[in-house]
């Protein structure tokens, strides 16, 4: 078993001896999700550093952090090519709705697409605390996880030729746009990422350049930490606490280990 192997299982409490078939990626995505935050810190303290196979694995595996899509996407494709899967990185572009449209700063999600027995798939613990916990099938069919519903369809865009969709647990009545990407484009190297951490560190456009942002999916819903407040959602109830430095300290270290 390789370092990477050992160190991931380690970090998402799988065990070493356990084999990973395509009947387990609920169970490891669920585990990821669980262990690995979705966080800007190195964004925000500006002590990122390239993108690479070593890299990676030193932020999430060595010094325990969380990151943002083109990291935690990154080491779990790693893991799953140790493991003998057909995985690919690819890009996309989320959409923004409180403008209603894709955002105009570029291709900056990195995801996963996983090909078995002929069909291809989409798996992703990048993206934020709206992951499907489950391979969302390109085939239009919905899955369903604790975290709600997700859906792929086939549309041509702007950006790309297909569309997740989403409609989660306790917060949407409604499908709703994720994001687009491009099935055609995959990423050949992982080098091709730097690209996005360097849009989203200096573009002024960036949501995640101004301020902190912590979040991670629990047993019984969601925690959200910002440097103004942390939001828990447990068994479909909202509860927000407006917090000051002190306690962002503290809340960082209890719920995300940071």
């Amino acid at each position: 078993m390789s370092e990477l192997n050992d160190l991931f299982r380690k970090r998402i409490g799988m065990p070493e001896n356990e084999t990973i078939t395509f009947d387990t990626l609920d169970r490891l995505l669920d585990l990821t999700a669980l262990a690995i935050p979705f966080e800007n810190f190195c964004i925000i303290e500006e002590r990122t550093s390239e993108i690479t196979r070593q890299s990676v694995v030193e932020k999430i595996l060595f010094r325990n952090e969380g990151g943002l899509c083109y990291e935690l996407n990154s080491m779990l494709y790693f893991f799953l090519l140790e493991n003998g899967f057909d995985a690919n990185l690819i890009r996309g572009v989320v959409y923004k709705h409180d403008a209603g449209g894709y955002y105009t700063i570029g291709r900056t999600h990195a995801t996963i697409l996983l090909t078995h027995e002929g069909q291809t798939y989409l798996l992703d613990t990048g993206f934020g605390s709206n992951l499907p916990l489950k391979p969302v099938p390109l085939t239009g069919e919905a899955v369903s996880s604790r975290n709600g519903e997700f859906r792929i369809k086939k549309e041509q865009t702007e950006y790309g030729d297909y569309v997740l969709e989403m409609k989660l647990k306790h917060k949407d009545t409604d499908w709703r746009i994720g994001y687009t990407f491009d099935s055609r484009k995959l990423v050949t190297d992982v080098v091709e990422l730097n690209e996005i951490q360097t849009i989203i560190a200096r573009h002024e456009l960036s949501p995640f350049n101004k301020s902190p942002l912590l979040t991670k999916l629990t047993e019984r819903g969601n925690v959200t930490l910002t440097n103004s407040s942390f939001t828990q959602w447990m068994d479909g109830v909202m509860s927000k606490e407006e917090i000051d430095g002190e306690r962002f300290k503290k809340l960082a270290k209890q719920y995300f280990g940071l």
